[in-house]
């Protein structure tokens, strides 16, 4: 199974579809198996009220400090789904978008999504997850800022509901964007993992790729990260996002490394086969030895080629005699 890439272009698209299209090629051009956006409607998303996080009033740098009028500008209808899930066909990549709300879940669901992606802020929402669960579909589910009992619970809700556990992903997960290198703790993806007895990935917020690189060499089976065409675009996620020549070299050391984990069975590659006469050694006569003459550690020494005796049988030639005449350095 290779590891499947999501390249997250989420609220990137600002709003227009020209823009979300542009996206959908950039990850088609860097080999990700699917591309995924938002789907949410503001008035069930947020309250009037709510203020935007500190990360979104930093990249945003405008005067409205209102979470709704950001959103409600970045809201995509079911006709730009239709549009979107077709211009993906057509490339052949996936589409996929996280649903933050019923009505969003109910949208996906009727448009055919296979795989629902549960983002962290709902892993303690029941209605959402029961909601999910009940669609015996595909989950991949992240756990930025979840401890350990609420993952269960998360999933104790979505096996309870029907969704089978052999079709549900964890990702470990950090929601800060950027995410600091220290707070990042690969090691806890595995303890996922590990604790449940489930497949795991790596939903990845910092700066760079090599964390979900890492991800892969210690056994994420999905990796998501958030690209953009621009990280000086206006809009709340651009700047923590990778450009699309950044995405095309994670996803080429992603295969990369993927095919260097290999098969675990520690014997010699086909590639290193032809060198084993070259570099190893075999016993030599170190000086002319008359047919007869006793071997001993003076008159034999090792030498390359290989294609002699091994050395490991060293003491069996020792105090045996020639059978023949040999001049130095001949295989013995």
């Amino acid at each position: 199974m290779s590891v499947f890439i999501i390249a997250e272009a989420g609220v990137n698209h600002n709003g227009s579809i020209e823009l979300a299209k542009k996206l959908i090629d950039a990850a088609v051009e860097a080999g990700a198996d699917a591309v995924k956006f938002q789907t949410f409607k503001t008035e069930n998303l947020v309250s009037k009220n709510a203020q935007k996080a500190q990360y979104q009033k930093k990249n945003m740098n405008d005067k409205d400090d209102s979470q709704f009028n950001m959103l409600k500008k970045l809201e995509l209808d079911v006709e730009t789904h239709h549009e979107l899930i077709s211009y993906c066909k057509s490339k052949n990549i996936m589409f996929l978008s996280t649903p933050f709300d019923h009505d969003s879940i109910d949208m996906l669901d009727d448009l055919g999504l296979e795989i629902f992606k549960i983002p962290s802020g709902e892993i303690t929402n029941l209605p959402y997850l029961r909601h999910i669960g009940k669609l015996n579909k595909k989950v991949i589910l992240s756990t930025g800022m979840a401890d350990i009992g609420e993952i269960e619970d998360a999933l104790d809700v979505l096996v309870g509901e029907g969704t089978k556990k052999e079709n549900i992903t964890v990702l470990h997960a950090n929601t800060m964007y950027p995410t600091p290198m220290e707070d990042v703790n690969l090691k806890a993806m595995v303890t996922i993992g590990n604790t449940f007895d489930i497949a795991f990935g790596y939903s990845d917020h910092t700066l760079g790729i090599e964390v979900p690189v890492a991800a892969v060499a210690i056994g994420a089976s999905c990796v998501e990260k958030h690209f953009t065409l621009d990280c000086t675009m206006q809009g709340p996620d651009h700047k923590a996002s990778l450009e699309p020549d950044e995405l095309q070299a994670m996803v080429k050391a992603i295969r990369n490394i993927e095919l260097a984990l290999g098969s675990s069975v520690k014997k010699p590659s086909e590639s290193e086969k032809p060198n084993i006469k070259i570099a190893r050694k075999s016993i030599v006569a170190n000086c002319e030895i008359k047919k007869g003459e006793i071997f001993t550690e003076k008159n034999l020494g090792i030498k390359r080629p290989g294609n002699g005796i091994s050395p490991m049988r060293w003491d069996e030639v020792i105090g045996t005699s020639a059978m023949k005449d040999y001049s130095e350095d001949d295989l013995i």
